[in-house]
């Protein structure tokens, strides 16, 4: 598995930015907006503006039929419908502010947005998503040997998601990919990692 908490490299620490300041402008359910003053090693200062996210998971899942499953939604940031990967943004206690563990977060989110259980799970690796201004760090799973959930057990998708089961081969998957239909950094990454692991024989190990 790929890792983003490598220790630092000492040629780099003329690279560093120590925050000496600050200032929430706005915090939402999920998001925190909040302008950092930043000092330089030279002692230079500038601002830099953030958007602290608790992070997120996504889940290539593959279903009985090898197909990969995808889901169909509007997304209101990009004006359009995406066909993407299930993914959810991990879950933050109001009362203690404890963010959820990924793990139990991916699960969650592959039953609410598909309605499948997964018996085999493997994380595959984290990533930034938007490293330039946004603290999100995206966990990336492989699921496989699925079954659907119990329709008196299934968690539901959340009140304000709307979606459309798609599954697909990861021909077709990537194929959509190639046509702008899959448009969406996590999905890029989750669907050529898979083939990336398949191409090398490693895809059950």
């Amino acid at each position: 598995m790929a890792r983003v908490d490598s220790e630092p490299d000492p040629l780099d620490d003329d690279l560093v930015e120590r925050v000496v300041d600050s200032r929430v402008l706005h915090r939402g359910r999920y998001l925190e907006f909040r302008v950092d003053t930043i000092e330089r090693a030279d002692g230079s200062r500038s601002e830099r503006d953030i958007a602290g996210h608790p992070g997120a998971v996504a889940i290539v899942a593959l279903d009985p039929d090898d197909r990969i499953l995808l889901v169909r939604q509007w997304r209101t940031p990009a004006a359009r419908v995406l066909l993407e990967i299930p993914a959810g943004t991990l879950d933050v206690d109001a009362a203690t502010g404890a963010i959820e563990d990924p793990d139990l977060a991916a699960r969650r989110e592959l039953e609410e947005e598909t309605g499948y259980r997964a018996a085999s799970w493997r994380k595959l690796t984290s990533f930034w998503t938007a490293p330039g201004f946004a603290s999100e760090l995206m966990h990336l799973y492989l699921a496989t040997d699925l079954v659907p959930a119990h329709p008196d057990e299934r968690l539901g998708p959340d009140e304000d998601e709307h979606l459309r089961l798609e599954p697909r081969s990861l021909v077709d998957a990537l194929d959509a990919i190639d046509r702008g239909e899959i448009a969406d950094a996590k999905s890029i990454v989750g669907l050529l990692w898979v083939e990336r692991l398949r191409k090398s024989g490693r895809a059950n190990s």
